[in-house]
């Protein structure tokens, strides 16, 4: 199957009960047997079945499932978030003594977990410069046990060189997990380009509505069934009302995809010719400096992009309230297009100082664009630009 019919088919067969067909929503805690020889065979992994609401269920199975196919990996589990996701990985794959090498600009929340969380575990983390893969290769020899990549990176919309870092994580023997949350599944395949582990905050792009939070982790069954042991005990499932909303809406993910890659594609062009935009990031773009390596290892080049704009945030705070057709809000990824700017949005749990570390301007601002017509989302804009030139 495509990637299309994968978003509307895969992983559903097994879950659909009575002629139904969608996968319904199994509420239940717990799950009951008649035969108590039975239900220890399931307890100890002897036989396929369901026990507790925080060990698996079968609507979030269906999810996890859809996945799964579309990332090309052997297993995945879910999470309640996407950074739980992220923390529970690393905390179950890591240990007092072992090395993380990353690059300075991943999410908020991820960061956060690099320079406050894991060094108090005695877990060294060594951040380098996204754009620079001699240092991230250079880190890597001196003793990596895990190396994570984020890319396209939020909101800077930088790339790592998946295929190049991967090599050069499994000449010393560590693991390879990438963030895929902007990129999504339709524009980007990890673990094809040589990871072992691909995280995603399926809040974002996987959902698409802005009404169901979660994460999932796909990758190889022996690390997911380490992670899976993890969660289970610390207790982070995804929540089955939460799955069935994710899998509904994936069900359109290919065509929300498609346009939102248009639109993006569509609104940089135009910001990119705007006398108070300064600069956009957007790899999607003939002239920028990441377009190449994103052209390599994409299909599309995503629907988030980042602009900042003359005058920093002063000029920000005026012309943000003009914009119609845009939620001033901290999400990525849904059918409505949302704008903020980052100390708002993507790095809202870092320091002024940490941003600046990270090579983001104060002024920098996230635009998430949604699946409406490209042309409103200029004429948007184009508004609310001439009413801050007018002022």
């Amino acid at each position: 199957m495509n990637s299309a019919t994968k978003s509307v088919w895969s992983g559903e067969e097994k879950y659909v009960i009575a002629g139904a067909t969608q996968v319904p929503i199994i509420q239940s805690v717990v799950f009951g047997y008649d035969d108590v020889e039975e239900w220890s065979d399931v307890i100890e992994g002897k036989k396929d079945g369901y026990i507790y609401g925080r060990y698996k269920n079968p609507t979030v199975e269906a999810f996890e499932e859809k996945v799964r196919m579309l990332e090309h990996a052997e297993a995945a589990i879910s999470f309640s978030t996407g950074m739980a996701a992220i923390n529970d990985t690393l905390f179950s794959l890591l240990k007092p003594g072992d090395r993380v090498v990353s690059i300075k600009d991943t999410y908020g929340g991820t960061n956060k977990l690099f320079l406050d969380f894991l060094p108090k575990f005695g877990i060294e983390v060594s951040l380098c410069e996204t754009n620079n893969h001699q240092e991230i290769e250079a880190e890597t020899k001196k003793g990596c046990h895990l190396l994570y990549l984020e890319t396209p990176t939020n909101p800077t919309m930088k790339i790592n060189d998946i295929t190049r870092l991967a090599r050069a994580a499994h000449d010393v023997g560590a693991i390879v997990m990438v963030d895929n949350t902007v990129a999504t599944p339709i524009n980007q395949n990890p673990i094809k380009l040589g990871a072992d582990l691909v995280v995603h905050s399926a809040t974002k792009y996987l959902g698409g509505h802005a009404d169901a939070m979660g994460g999932i982790l796909c990758g190889s069954t022996d690390i997911i069934n380490k992670v899976y042991e993890y969660r289970m005990i610390t207790g982070a499932p995804l929540d089955p009302n939460a799955a069935y909303s994710l899998i509904r809406g994936m069900k359109t993910l290919h065509l929300r995809i498609t346009r939102q890659n248009e639109n993006a594609y569509a609104v940089a062009k135009f910001l990119k010719t705007h006398p108070l935009v300064e600069e956009v990031y957007y790899p999607g773009l003939e002239d920028d400096r990441e377009h190449e390596l994103a052209k390599k290892q994409m299909s599309g080049f995503g629907g988030l992009l980042s602009f900042s704009i003359k005058g920093g945030m002063k000029t920000v705070n005026e012309f943000l309230p003009h914009l119609k057709f845009a939620h001033l809000a901290a999400n990525l990824g849904a059918v409505e297009t949302t704008v903020g700017p980052i100390h708002t949005t993507s790095h809202a749990e870092c320091t002024l100082e940490e941003r600046k570390a990270m090579g983001m301007p104060e002024g920098l601002v996230r635009y998430s664009t949604g699946i409406e017509d490209a042309s409103d989302l200029i004429e948007d804009l184009q508004q609310a630009f001439k009413i801050i030139e007018e002022k």
